[in-house]
């Protein structure tokens, strides 16, 4: 079994995708431990996931403009950086059943080599132009993570309000929950505020 100092390396090198490292501090409305989870039609993140993040943003745009971003994943290496690869593994529209396996790079650190994070994602439940709930495993060399990943689309005076709430488990992320639980939620963080830039840019908006 590896160490804690290999785990927590392992950690450390999650990459971009599942840890955009930007903020490392957390907005004031976000929350790792909220009272209600986020829901798609009736289903939500695993409850007993001891890693769970949830964060929200508001994004200056249409929502027709919004989902579409997020729902063509096909395009997604187009506005998220650290997406390296797409693969659709469905034909049409996104649907609940439909797969997608992407990449992600994980650098080098003293533990681990520079690999790839194989995640493949399948869509469970889903309700146009309101929610999303995919699950699916992430794998690396080293690293193996079951994650739940649901989404929430609402619209609010002046744009839409984007929900986000995701749970990891696996041995190494549930070895070093404090170290899984920032690096969750950097990547969440990360995610909106690509998925907000790449909205209001089309939509001839700014940033706010």
């Amino acid at each position: 079994m590896p160490s804690t100092r290999t785990l927590r390396a392992t950690l450390v090198a999650v990459p971009l995708a599942l840890a955009a490292l930007g903020a490392t501090a957390a907005p004031a409305g976000a929350t790792s431990r909220p009272a209600t989870s986020l829901t798609c039609r009736g289903e939500g993140v695993d409850p007993d996931a001891a890693v769970r993040y949830r964060t929200q943003t508001v994004i200056h745009a249409p929502l027709s403009t919004i989902w579409k971003l997020q729902t063509e994943v096909g395009r997604w290496p187009s506005w998220q950086t650290p997406v390296a690869t797409m693969e659709r593994l469905y034909h049409g529209p996104l649907r609940p059943g439909a797969a997608f396996r992407w990449t992600t790079p994980i650098p080098p650190n003293p533990s681990t080599p520079a690999t790839s994070l194989t995640v493949t994602s399948t869509v469970r439940q889903m309700k146009h132009n309101a929610c999303i709930r995919w699950t699916g495993p992430g794998v690396g060399e080293g690293l193996h993570i079951d994650g739940v990943h649901v989404w929430n689309f609402s619209k609010v005076e002046g744009g839409v309000l984007v929900r986000t709430e995701e749970t990891h488990t696996g041995p190494q992320v549930d070895a070093d929950v404090p170290a899984a639980t920032k690096i969750l939620g950097a990547g969440l963080e990360g995610w909106l505020r690509d998925l907000k830039t790449a909205a209001e840019a089309q939509y001839g908006g700014t940033s706010r």
